[in-house]
């Protein structure tokens, strides 16, 4: 069986954090196990988004996820909201 809810969230988290880049495309985290459906990756990307541990980023053309203090980090104290 494929790994939990909370198990693929805390991966996701990990992968946010220690990800070379600050953003990361919806795809990035479908490696964190490859056996979860996209959409389920994508429900439990937006739940980590309303517990505020991820935070939607936009280059204007393409939404992506980013840990909220490395973009505060990469942007300025001011950061993005």
């Amino acid at each position: 069986m494929g790994m939990s809810d909370e198990e693929i969230q805390a991966a996701m988290i990990e992968k946010a954090t220690k990800s070379p880049k600050a953003q990361l495309y919806i795809k990035d985290f479908y490696k964190c196990d490859p056996d979860t459906k996209p959409r389920m990756i994508k429900n439990l990307a937006n739940d980590l988004v309303k517990k505020g541990e991820l935070m939607f980023w936009s280059s204007g053309s393409t939404t992506m996820y980013a840990r909220p203090d490395r973009i505060k980090n990469e942007e300025g104290d001011s950061g993005v909201n």
